[in-house]
């Protein structure tokens, strides 16, 4: 018998230390995964859920186990009645988290025990937002080819056709020749805007490569300044911080972001002192820079009309504006351009009152210590 129960014994440790490695390796394995992963009662109580998890539905770690799902995460709910009902459920669910949307990949299915009975449900999840982000772009992408394709070659003809009629019959017309005059004025411009939108579906659809070269963040600043100050000389702008540093970069592709987010700033002012009448807010454009060891951040912050509260950073994707005339491409070029340059877009609130603020982050290791006479003389600001 005292070999027996010492035989047992030694059988209940061994299966313990099997349980304990195999529950080691399968924490080991949920920590290492981005998805999130939950173990579900019947009721609906958490019984564990990985780091991801809680990262995902942006909670603490400790605060999920023991608690319903219902309450740490009511959107899915839902998903989890149909689970119940059908033994599996799969979908897409949309969680608002403060000015943006996050999209998860949700699938619930079945937890049984040996004898076929259901004890539970496995959660699992994981963040799509950028990937069907990535797929809406794309698909525009060849929409805009096909646009482009399809009306930039009539455009020329068009154009030569109403300019030929201007030179041919504009002086041999008598009566009203002022509005014929118009008219074909009105063909010429119509197709140059035309072709300008054109121009803007193709370079989303065929952004070039970026070169990269060492250039001064100062010079690129004015250059995209005097351009604006030129336009908009009723908006007084500001450069200051940190440009004097050299930083690696295409030139012209960053340039064209610097002047597209400048302009649109510019715009949107414009349309709230036009709004406001003769007593609004003079125009304000504030442009700085600011630099760590990991990141360059430049900012434009105006007191225009200011962002959408919510879902703001959909208009980061092409043909989302909100602008009546926009064609929602400027943005989502701009995004383009400084993912290239390993950085991001950032669309946030003016912090110093009504407006918007645009935040540019290019990673650091694409900046260069400043080389001798490659900078212009810095100013702490500039004024229109």
């Amino acid at each position: 018998m005292t070999s027996q129960l010492k035989a047992q014994q030694t059988a209940l440790l061994g299966a313990n230390d099997e349980l304990d490695t195999r529950r080691r390796f399968t924490e080991a394995v949920l920590a290492g995964v981005s998805a999130g992963v939950m173990s579900i009662t019947p009721e609906g109580v958490i019984r564990v859920a990985n780091a991801s998890a809680a990262a995902l539905l942006a909670l603490p770690h400790r605060v999920l186990r023991g608690q319903m799902l219902q309450d740490v995460a009511p959107e899915l709910a839902d998903l989890l009645e149909q689970a119940r009902q059908t033994g599996d459920a799969a979908g897409q669910v949309r969680i608002e988290r403060g000015e943006e949307i996050q999209t998860l990949a949700v699938r619930i299915g079945a937890a049984e025990a040996a004898e076929g009975r259901a004890e539970g449900f496995v959660l699992t999840f994981d963040d799509i937002t950028a990937q069907l982000a990535d797929q809406r772009r794309a698909a525009w992408a060849d929409v805009a080819r096909r646009i482009a394709h399809e009306i930039k070659n009539p455009l020329t003809p068009i154009q030569l056709a109403a300019e030929r009629l201007q030179r041919k019959f504009g002086r041999q017309i008598d009566e009203d020749a002022e509005t014929f005059a118009t008219l074909t004025s009105t063909i010429v411009r119509q197709v140059g805007d035309l072709r300008r939108m054109v121009d803007e579906f193709s370079e989303f659809a065929r952004l070039p490569r970026p070169v990269f070269a060492s250039d001064a963040l100062d010079r690129l600043l004015r250059q995209a300044l005097v351009l604006q100050e030129v336009a908009f000389p009723a908006i007084r702008f500001t450069l200051s911080g940190a440009t004097d540093l050299a930083l690696v970069c295409d030139r012209q592709q960053l340039g064209r972001a610097l002047t597209n987010l400048i302009k649109n700033a510019a715009e949107s002012v414009v349309a709230r002192v036009e709004r406001d009448g003769d007593e609004a807010t003079p125009g304000l454009i504030a442009i700085s820079v600011a630099a760590n060891e990991h990141v360059v951040r430049i900012s434009v912050a105006d007191n225009g009309l200011g962002f959408p509260a919510e879902d703001r950073m959909r208009l980061l994707e092409p043909y989302i504006t909100t602008r009546a005339r926009g064609t929602g491409l400027g943005l989502a070029i701009c995004a383009k351009i400084i993912e290239d340059h390993g950085g991001q877009l950032e669309l946030a609130d003016n912090p110093d009152g009504p407006g918007a603020m645009v935040i540019a982050r290019i990673s650091r290791h694409l900046a260069a210590e400043p080389q001798p006479g490659l900078l212009l003389p810095a100013a702490a600001t500039t004024s229109a």
